[in-house]
């Protein structure tokens, strides 16, 4: 099996994940809006030929995390979208300001899969992993979970942060991944550590 290997391609205290088997690419997580060259640059620092990237995923609509979706779309990456996601991205532009620069995301064109179908779809462009429901952060959170224990959160509420209104929410999130086999946690912001 070909080795997986990840970078970071991330900028402005948020990180972009690019998972890598072969030339088959998958982001995780889209950049800020209007900063499409900063994103550029860090793909092509790190080696990342956007035209390798198969799809693009957010772990949830907020501005930092899918701010470059439709931008991304544009240049020819697949915006792949879980269907608990769907709602909140109309809800992306009511947190953005003109001078964000902000492309509203189109909904007609995306690949909307279910995360039962996660799998199959990851499988299919190399990437052995699946797709896992995780709200706590906000109501459409995923992380991605690769075989190897690697699990891509985005803002998952980490436990120890978690309010009362949300600890089972979040608690059930966590226990979800653990479940799953995560053993290594890839957040949105800061860096890598175990679970």
């Amino acid at each position: 099996m070909p080795e997986v290997t990840i970078v970071n391609v991330g900028y402005r205290s948020t990180n972009y994940w690019v998972i890598s088997v072969g030339a088959s690419r998958l982001l995780v997580d889209l950049g800020w809006p209007g900063s499409l060259g900063e994103m550029r640059s860090n793909l092509k620092r790190m080696d990342v030929p956007i035209r390798e990237i198969r799809y693009a995923l957010a772990t949830h609509y907020h501005i930092d995390h899918a701010g470059l979706g439709q931008e991304l779309k544009q240049e020819g990456v697949p915006l792949l979208v879980l269907d608990v996601q769907v709602s909140a991205i109309p809800l992306m532009k009511k947190w953005t300001k003109p001078q964000d620069q902000y492309v509203e995301i189109t909904t007609h064109d995306n690949v909307t899969i279910s995360c039962a179908e996660s799998r199959s779809v990851l499988e299919r462009i190399g990437i052995p992993g699946e797709i896992v429901y995780t709200p706590g952060h906000s109501d459409d959170s995923v992380s991605l979970l690769l075989d190897d224990g690697s699990a891509f959160t985005g803002d998952l509420t980490h436990p120890q942060l978690q309010g009362e209104d949300d600890a089972a929410i979040v608690t059930a999130s966590w226990r979800s991944l653990r479940e799953r086999g995560a053993t290594r946690i890839y957040p949105g912001h800061g860096p890598v550590r175990p679970i």
